[in-house]
């Protein structure tokens, strides 16, 4: 039985979809290395929030896909969602570049950090490996987590509908490889991470926000709603 990867309280539609990797002898391996690393260091989030990704955002109700690298490495900022925080939590650097680029895509200013909205209009805020030690960026990285998001993306990818795909840095573009081997139905939108070290480089200008609604609008598909609440 998982000890932290309780696969049962996912949406349905998640569930089925990750059953072949949820009993794989990486994902067994990942459930106990979480379990120490649980018991014995500080990690984030939460052990409730790992998944709230796919639980805000279940898989036929998935529209875009903004996908992250791990999550927020400090104390009470990472919640299950990729570059969001909770309200009250001071806004990391790369959120700051995301807001900047949406009030100058779009002119919509938002000062609160909780991107669960979005999440919940059909915006997937998927994180390559959903777990970190507190401080240390990528330190879960290489522990299997990668086999369960690489199943996400792929099932994902098989949609017969056209999906929106936002790759923000080369890690993403990598994590994605799938998808520019797959039929072009989907489409992708590529630009430099939004972190300070590489906002400069194409990230801003790049006006992801205005693309993604007009994408939705020629599916005659509901735009996102990008102000939050």
């Amino acid at each position: 039985m998982n000890v932290v990867l309780d696969f049962d309280k996912l949406d349905y539609s998640w569930q089925e979809r990750l059953e072949v990797v949820r009993g794989s002898p990486t994902v067994r391996r990942l459930d106990d290395f979480l379990a120490s690393e649980y018991e014995n260091r500080q990690v984030f989030p939460k052990r409730e929030d790992i998944f709230s990704a796919l639980s805000l955002t279940p898989f036929d109700k998935v529209q875009v896909v903004i996908l992250g690298q791990d999550p927020y490495h400090g104390e009470g900022q990472a919640h299950g969602l990729s570059f969001s925080v909770p309200d009250g939590v001071p806004l990391p650097a790369s959120l700051v570049n995301i807001f900047r680029e949406l009030e100058a895509d779009i002119g919509v200013v938002n000062t609160k950090g909780c991107l669960q909205s979005w999440a919940t209009q059909g915006v997937l805020l998927l994180n390559s490996v959903l777990t970190v030690r507190k401080g240390l960026p990528r330190s879960h990285a290489g522990k299997g987590w990668e086999v369960v998001t690489d199943a996400i993306i792929s099932e994902l990818v098989n949609r017969e509908d056209r999906l929106i795909f936002v790759l923000w840095g080369s890690d993403a573009r990598k994590k994605c490889n799938i998808l520019f081997q797959a039929p072009q139905r989907h489409a992708i939108l590529c630009a430099p991470h939004p972190s300070p070290l590489s906002a400069y480089r194409g990230f801003f200008g790049s006006s992801p926000f205005s693309k993604i609604n007009y994408l939705l609008r020629k599916q005659n598909k509901p735009m996102i709603n990008w102000k939050l609440p």
